[in-house]
């Protein structure tokens, strides 16, 4: 049904759920292609290195955030590949999925930073409003 599907994902809860029901949709198709995207907010970068300026490298934090998404992945017998990309995650997102025309694009409800959410309106909701693809929104 969807040869190409855009999984987006920060680590959380939400974008967990959001990655097994990428693999009960690319379960029944073989030619299946996931695309994982993990988007590094540059305002987040500068806040992140200033927490744990004297800790392990901040790169493990990302690393770990992407392997719950990856092991989930390795279920199915979909190919799938991560990016990392740059930028304001709602619009960065958006921009990726237009230009490379997916078929759907899945992304949880809620992401790491609940706080944003209510000030800024949630990135899933730029996603389904700006994307020219069927959005499945994951609780």
């Amino acid at each position: 049904m969807y040869n190409k599907i855009l999984l987006a994902t920060d680590g959380s809860e939400h974008s967990r759920r959001a990655a097994e029901h990428a693999v009960m949709l690319a379960s029944g198709n073989s030619h299946t292609t996931i695309v994982i995207v993990y988007v590094v907010d540059p305002n987040k970068v500068k806040s992140d290195i200033l927490e744990n300026w004297n800790g392990p490298d901040i790169g493990d934090k990302r690393r770990l955030r992407l392997r719950e998404t990856e092991r989930i992945l390795k279920k199915t017998r979909a190919s799938y590949e991560i990016n990392i990309l740059h930028g304001e995650p709602g619009p960065t997102i958006v921009n990726y999925a237009n230009k490379n025309q997916f078929d759907l694009v899945i992304v949880g409800s809620r992401g790491l930073n609940v706080l944003q959410e209510f000030v800024l309106g949630s990135v899933s909701h730029k996603v389904a409003k700006r994307a020219n693809c069927p959005v499945l929104i994951v609780k």
